[in-house]
């Protein structure tokens, strides 16, 4: 369980409410008012169907929480992408979407302070959380830790895996299970070659070239001093050193921060040190989708700091 959310909930807050509006509207039936089928891997909660359809389906299988916004920009990066993940899963785990405005109570129930705000719920609890946008391979990440550790508590998890074991579906590419395995042992080089043998054979395979920057950022965050940003505060000429903080902010979801980070050293410096500024702020965009407005407004201001 995450520290911001650590001991901030108590799903039964909303048992009775549920309750009473499910009394209200003839009992669940097969499909919660406001949801969908009980089968789907994406379903849409409201406060009225929130007990049947997190609480009580968390006692068989883990559901993620989306807790979402139409006006949030970072959250229509991150829901597709969940939305995709659970319906490659076959029913191993379930999404759940909720619109904040629509069901505040839900929200102040998990005391968000931002969206997007992703919690993994099981038996009933939150077990898990994130906040903001975060890169594909990082969930694939948190969901197989999330998957393997609940795999003996949770009997939705393991039967849905054996059928899924027992259809005939599309095989996967092996060298994309390959990296991705890599990655999710933290194999950052094993990865990084694996995603690179595709590149050499097919040079125009985005999802590859996505994926090995993506690699190649976890690999560097990971080494990254805790105190990168109090180095870089204290010599704001230290080129390496804004560098680091800048990467540490991005991988603490503090995109923004990370970004002005840069464009303020491209601002005071000329010449090499100007490009490296440049380049490597231009790397970070590559970690995000294009149409992401953080990285919009940060190439604007790159334009402004660059002419």
């Amino acid at each position: 369980m995450s520290a911001a959310l650590s001991g901030a909930v108590d799903l039964s807050a909303l048992k009775a409410r549920a309750e009473a509006a499910r009394q209200q509207q003839g009992g669940s039936g097969g499909q919660a008012a406001g949801g969908a089928p009980k089968g789907d891997a994406v379903i849409d909660v409201t406060e009225a169907t929130f007990q049947a359809e997190v609480v009580e389906r968390s006692l068989q299988t883990l559901v993620v929480v989306d807790l979402w916004a139409e006006w949030c920009g970072p959250c229509k990066q991150l829901s597709p992408v969940l939305e995709r993940l659970a319906a490659e899963a076959n029913g191993a785990w379930v999404l759940a979407k909720i619109d904040v405005d629509a069901n505040p109570r839900v929200s102040q129930l998990f005391g968000v302070q931002s969206i997007p705000t992703v919690v993994a719920i099981a038996g009933g609890q939150p077990v898990d959380a994130f906040s903001g946008a975060l890169p594909e391979p990082q969930i694939r990440q948190w969901l197989t830790s999330l998957l393997d550790a609940l795999r003996d508590r949770l009997p939705g998890i393991r039967a849905a895996e054996q059928a899924d074991g027992e259809e005939a579906g599309p095989a996967e590419d092996p060298r994309f299970t390959e990296a991705e395995a890599a990655f999710d042992r933290g194999d950052f080089a094993a990865a990084e070659a694996a995603y690179q043998r595709i590149l050499d054979a097919e040079p125009g395979n985005e999802q590859a070239r996505a994926a090995l920057a993506q690699v190649r950022f976890a690999a560097r965050a990971s080494r990254i001093d805790p105190d990168a940003i109090a180095r870089a505060e204290a010599d704001p000429s230290d080129l390496d050193a804004q560098f680091a903080a800048a990467d540490h902010e991005v991988a603490q979801r503090r995109v923004e921060d990370g970004f002005a980070r840069l464009i303020a050293a491209v601002r005071r410096t000329s010449g090499e040190d100007r490009n490296r500024a440049r380049e490597h702020l231009i790397g970070l965009f590559d970690l995000f989708d294009p149409a992401d407005e953080r990285v919009a407004k940060a190439r604007r201001d790159l334009a402004s700091a660059l002419y």
